[in-house]
Formats: structure tokens, sequence, C-alpha cells
């Protein structure tokens, strides 16, 4: 169980220094987790002990919000004194992502039945 925590912590670390080193516009452990990804692809499957363990880490997912629960409840009052613009900002950007998505959607299908340019 240890060598499968230290290949999740060892590309996260990997990911965080290299952002770091690099000055990228990217959160380390996103950059870490494509690190594993692609580690993954090159071994062409995951091993049992990481499946394992990163079976148990999904099963108890919920654990983890509950720090994000506790700092949502220390700040209650500041949410809802500032509920006005939180809420422009959630329902301004879902409908953005949505519009980006439709566009890109559309290009696509648009560029698909055009067929493969030679």
């Amino acid at each position: 169980m240890l060598g499968p925590i230290t290949i999740l912590l060892a590309c996260q670390l990997a990911g965080e220094l290299t952002v770091r080193m690099l000055a990228l516009p990217v959160p380390g452990p996103v950059l870490g987790m494509l690190l594993l990804f692609t580690g993954l692809l090159v071994r062409g499957g995951v091993p049992r002990p990481v499946a394992d363990v990163t079976g148990g880490l999904l099963r108890n997912l919920s654990l983890l919000f509950v720090p994000a629960g506790v700092g949502v409840m220390a700040h209650l009052g500041r949410l809802s004194d500032e509920a006005l613009p939180i809420a422009a900002a959630v329902v301004g950007s879902t409908v953005l992502t949505i519009a980006v998505t439709a566009w890109v959607m559309a290009a696509l299908l648009k560029r698909g039945r055009k067929g493969p340019e030679a």
C-alpha cells in the first residue's frame, strides 16, 4: 500500500515542482495527474495495487469535502453579504461555459461534415 501511495504523491510532487520551476498557469496536481496518466499509458494499464489504493481513496472521497464544508460554515456571514456577486459569477460562468461548449461543438460538427482536408 505504501508503494502505490508513493507513486501518486511523487506524481503530484513532480507536477508541483514543474509548475513552480516553469511558472506554468496550471495547478501542480493537474500536471501531476497528467504525468501519472502518461505513465499508465506507457505501461499499458493500471497496476492492481495502484487500482486498489485509488479505489479506496475514491470510496472515501466525501471525507475530503469536510474541510470545504467547514470553511463555508465558518464564512457563512461573508457569503450571505456577498451572495449577489457570487451568484452572478456562478450563473455568468455557467452560461459562458455552455455557450463556448456549444460553439466548439458546432465548429467541430461543421468541420466533420466537410471531411478531412488533404
